[in-house]
């Protein structure tokens, strides 16, 4: 488990740039890997894989330190989610430049999962002027996928199971953050669920996980 007391030995205007710093790191992870993967660099799924994982230890702990030391504002909170599209798109793209045939094999669920992915920005910013930043603990859960399918194609080109699971899972709750999206009266981010976005709809306060919603 995190444990937020090694905060303590830093300075404290070094403390509030951390969680932007990994932000940052992921972006630059992704750069970094479409760069490998154009130089032919040797053993280069290890890094891919290596850099993949490293994303997702900053996805996870950027926001848990930031409630932690009280920085987690609105502005962060929509990079972390505008990076996280960045940085899995790059991985993504990287995927399929060294799996073709499975990306030609499966075109069709992966263009509905990309166009629904899309959409959920089009609503966002055609009724809110913004990106969406909800991060649904069901969007949380999804990205465990991904990561795992992406460490899978990345490793044998192929997967049966998992891409079923990751795809419908992926529309699943594309569909609720599309929800949340038309429930919500104003742009709010860290929504858990669309019970949630309701009951903000309905003026009520709603109760957050400290460990994983600001």
């Amino acid at each position: 488990m995190f444990n937020s007391n090694v905060l303590t030995d830093y300075p404290q205007a070094l403390k509030k740039n951390i969680p932007f710093t990994l932000i940052i790191l992921r972006l630059v992870l992704g750069l970094l890997l479409l760069l490998f993967y154009w130089l032919k660099v040797d053993h280069f799924k290890w890094y891919a894989i290596s850099f993949l994982i490293i994303g997702l230890l900053s996805d996870i702990f950027d926001g848990i330190i930031a409630r932690k030391l009280a920085v987690s504002t609105t502005l962060l909170r929509r990079w972390d989610s505008s990076v996280d599209l960045l940085f899995f798109a790059c991985v993504s793209l990287v995927s399929y430049l060294s799996c073709p045939q499975f990306f030609k094999d499966n075109a069709t669920l992966i263009l509905i999962l990309v166009g629904s992915e899309i959409l959920t920005y089009i609503i966002s910013f055609a009724k809110f002027k913004k990106e969406i930043a909800t991060h649904s603990i069901g969007a949380k859960i999804w990205t465990l996928f991904l990561f795992a399918l992406l460490v899978e194609l990345l490793l044998h080109c192929q997967s049966t199971i998992l891409f079923q699971l990751t795809v419908w899972l992926g529309l699943l709750t594309r569909l609720e953050i599309i929800a949340i999206i038309l429930t919500l009266k104003n742009w709010s981010n860290d929504i858990p669920s669309i019970y949630h976005a309701i009951q903000l709809r309905k003026g009520k306060a709603i109760l957050k996980n400290k460990l994983f919603n600001s």
